[in-house]
């Protein structure tokens, strides 16, 4: 079965930029859109977990989301997160994100309620039927407490516009699961320091929050496992990002990092929103040095002639 909407390469969630009062700042965010359409990622999330939307009312998340489809202009596909505690709310949320032109939707399980598989699939297949977009799926149990197991993916399979789903388990069997038994459901890519798995297992998309800073050497990652199919060179620049998914998941600090990484490249993304708080001095000092010495490994690395051109030329030579 061929998707209504195909999901190929890095997807970013978009931080949100807040100004000292913690209004968003639309000037800062269009920065970051540019930036980030500039150096090549492939779509963009507008209202995800890495765009603090847990601390966000339902009418800033429709400001931001049409301030970002609106400064995007169609360059590349922009997905609706939808994510909410109050189904109402996602669903205002997917309505919202219809009218103002996104291409797909961003559906989560609903947080802290648990709900059962048949139930969790019912919600998801109501803004479905609402709504009528292509979904990317994200199955996050570590957040919301539950799986998207087989009963909930073969209920929402029945649908066409369930054409994805952000794996974000860290269950490397929930890999194998989806590309063996669900391949018309592409798998993304959501749990970083398992990219190289992914890609290997056939997944052509990676969702990271990390590409809002270093898009660059996120794609390279992608192009080498997906388009180049040189898993000798993927592991080489998975090698170099692991101290940076080390550092961004370590201690609950992973949406500070990101925000601060694009601020030490040079778009201040402003004030994190309560409860978090902004990193320290040190933690600022180590993710700096990460930043520096990735940059420069992976950028060695992609300087670097490919397989097929060190052969070819060793053969002019010869």
């Amino acid at each position: 079965m061929t998707p209504i909407m195909e999901f190929n390469g890095i997807y970013t969630p978009v931080v949100t930029p807040f100004n000292a009062d913690y209004s968003p700042d639309f000037g800062a965010l269009d920065a970051v859109l540019e930036r980030l359409i500039a150096t090549g990622v492939h779509g963009l999330i507008s209202g995800g977990s890495t765009g603090e939307n847990y601390a966000m009312t339902v009418a800033e998340r429709l400001d931001v989301a049409e301030r970002t489809i609106r400064t995007v202009a169609g360059r590349v596909p922009v997905i609706m997160g939808t994510g909410a505690m109050l189904p109402a709310d996602s669903m205002t949320l997917a309505m919202g994100g219809k009218g103002m032109g996104a291409n797909a939707l961003l559906v989560a399980t609903p947080p802290y309620a648990v709900p059962t598989e048949r139930e969790n699939a019912l919600a998801a297949l109501t803004i479905d039927k609402a709504v009528d977009l292509p979904i990317m799926l994200y199955n996050y149990p570590g957040r919301m407490g539950v799986n998207m197991g087989e009963e909930f993916l073969d209920r929402v399979g029945r649908s066409r516009n369930f054409c994805a789903i952000k794996e974000s388990s860290g269950d490397i069997n929930r890999v194998h699961l989806l590309a063996r038994d669900y391949p018309h459901i592409q798998m993304s890519c959501g749990m970083d320091d398992q990219a190289l798995e992914f890609f290997a297992w056939g997944a052509k998309s990676w969702v990271c929050g990390g590409s809002n800073f270093l898009p660059e050497e996120h794609i390279a990652l992608w192009r080498a496992c997906v388009v180049e199919g040189d898993f000798d060179k993927g592991r080489r620049i998975m090698l170099a990002m692991m101290p940076l998914m080390r550092v961004l998941e370590q201690g609950g600090k992973f949406v500070q990092c990101i925000k601060y990484g694009v601020t030490f490249l040079g778009i201040d993304t402003g004030a994190i929103k309560p409860p978090l708080k902004a990193l320290n001095k040190d933690d600022k000092r180590a993710l700096e040095q990460v930043i520096r010495v990735l940059k420069t490994t992976i950028g060695q690395i992609e300087a670097e002639p490919s397989s097929g051109q060190a052969v070819g030329q060793e053969r002019a030579e010869g």
